[in-house]
């Protein structure tokens, strides 16, 4: 498909009957999953996907459609799908004029054109090189994904953006076994970059890592439960803040009025040491693009700052909602999909404590140097974490290390309660999921504590 094909003509008649904006969503992309489980390639799947997406909003509503018929004559009939009846003049079509781009990645290794032998292997020495670690790990998975997309958003507002983007991703997931006891460790690299990635990051040593971290944890303890200090080590990256802060500041959950923070901006929402940031322009980072998938360059969003509120993330509609200026937040996995509000790598601004000393001042607590899995109400901001790998903090000191911790608490609140901030930053990876959407991000904190929150523990 070419890029270049004219949407003009679409524009003009999804725009008949009137509305406040169409737009054309060209997509031209392709990926790579490479499976090995227990030394064997499980998978290798390879494909490429071409179309289109048309959007009408009138009366700050959207209608949309989408093909994979690219030509002219066809996109005109599928904007005419979702053009309004005419009950009104005709909408706007505005000139097109160049815009900047918040980041131009430079890739130096691209992964299209490299052999996909070479990846299997690559795959295969981080699977072996996590079994080696100890003869108790049981099953390695090592997944490696691939995609590069090339996208163009025109829109009748004067919008003709391009973007492309390559992501690389490995991922690594061991089982240790010893007796009854079954551990879990798990880790994963990427980003918005090529092959270069593990020049940097051997998989190797990601696959190292999850292996030890199952095997460590066969010989921890039940987690004790209470109340209790806990430090949240920047190596866990901001899974809280993206889960329990995150997506209540995304503007469509605010205006469905499922969000704690809704009619809370210009106001105090944490403690004066916390700043909370989202950036879709940072190199290399997993949720950076040069533009959203509206055509809206990205840049660095400051949502909290000091504690107070600054706003929310947007897309256009939702700007339109809340007479605000889109952020660059438009974001949808594929054509197929219309845009929404979401974030792209979103963290807590580093403090100025020093993260040893924030452990050496708490007596006794937990220290988490790994999250799992969680839920989230963006209601009233409660949730529920699994702690993935943790130690007893004793004495000011890290002790022995505990399994089976969940962290109980109201997102809102802990983040008034936050008491200590480190001057380090760690970032984890992901795709978040949301109306049945998967959009790559990152999160990211500093090493921080909160005073008290409950832990809860369970036997085994």
């Amino acid at each position: 498909m070419s890029l270049e094909l004219d949407v003009t003509p679409a524009l003009e008649a999804a725009l008949g009957g009137g509305g406040e904006m169409a737009e054309a969503f060209l997509e031209d992309s392709s990926s790579l999953m490479v499976v090995i489980d227990n030394a064997k390639v499980e998978k290798v799947l390879g494909g490429q996907d071409l179309g289109v997406g048309l959007r009408l909003i009138k009366d700050l509503r959207t209608s949309y459609a989408f093909g994979n018929q690219l030509r002219a004559q066809a996109l005109v009939a599928l904007a005419s799908d979702i053009a309004a009846e005419r009950d009104a003049a005709p909408g706007r079509l505005h000139s097109f004029a160049p815009i900047a781009p918040g980041l131009a990645p430079a890739i130096v290794k691209p992964p299209i054109g490299v052999e996909t032998a070479r990846k299997v292997e690559m795959a295969r020495t981080a699977e072996a090189a996590a079994r080696a670690v100890d003869n108790r790990v049981r099953q390695v998975r090592v997944i490696y994904l691939e995609r590069t997309q090339r996208v163009r958003v025109v829109n009748s507002l004067g919008v003709d953006a391009r973007d492309e983007r390559t992501q690389v991703l490995m991922a690594i997931h061991c089982v240790a076994a010893e007796g009854a006891v079954l551990q879990t460790g798990y880790e994963s690299i990427g980003g918005l970059c090529g092959l270069e990635l593990f020049d940097d990051q051997p998989p190797e040593q990601a696959a190292r890592r999850a292996a030890r971290q199952a095997v460590m944890m066969l010989a921890a303890q039940p987690a004790p439960g209470g109340s209790m200090a806990v430090v949240l080590h920047s190596a866990a990256g901001g899974t809280m803040i993206h889960e329990a802060v995150g997506h209540g500041l995304e503007a469509d959950i605010v205006l469905e009025g499922m969000s704690v923070y809704k009619d809370q901006v210009g106001r105090q929402v944490a403690s004066p040491l916390i700043t909370v940031i989202d950036d879709g322009s940072l190199a290399g980072k997993r949720g950076s693009a040069g533009f959203d998938d509206e055509g809206v360059p990205t840049g660095r969003n400051v949502l909290i700052a000091g504690g107070v509120l600054k706003g929310y993330l947007h897309d256009r509609l939702s700007a339109m909602k809340m007479n605000a200026r889109p952020t660059g937040n438009g974001r949808r996995e594929n054509y197929r999909q219309r845009p929404i509000p979401r974030m792209t790598n979103t963290f807590i601004a580093p403090g100025h404590d020093d993260p040893e000393a924030i452990i050496a001042d708490t007596p006794h607590g937990l220290l988490v140097k790994k999250m799992g899995g969680g839920q989230v109400n963006t209601t009233n901001g409660d949730f529920v974490f699994e702690v993935a790998e943790g130690y007893l903090i004793e004495n000011g000191r890290v002790g022995r290390p505990v399994r089976g911790a969940t962290l109980t608490g109201n997102g809102p609140k802990v983040l008034m309660d936050i008491d200590r901030v480190a001057n380090d930053l760690g970032f984890g990876i992901g795709t978040c999921g949301k109306e049945g959407q998967g959009s790559p991000v990152a999160d990211a904190q500093p090493t921080l504590r909160i005073p008290s929150i409950v832990v809860g523990g369970r036997q085994g």
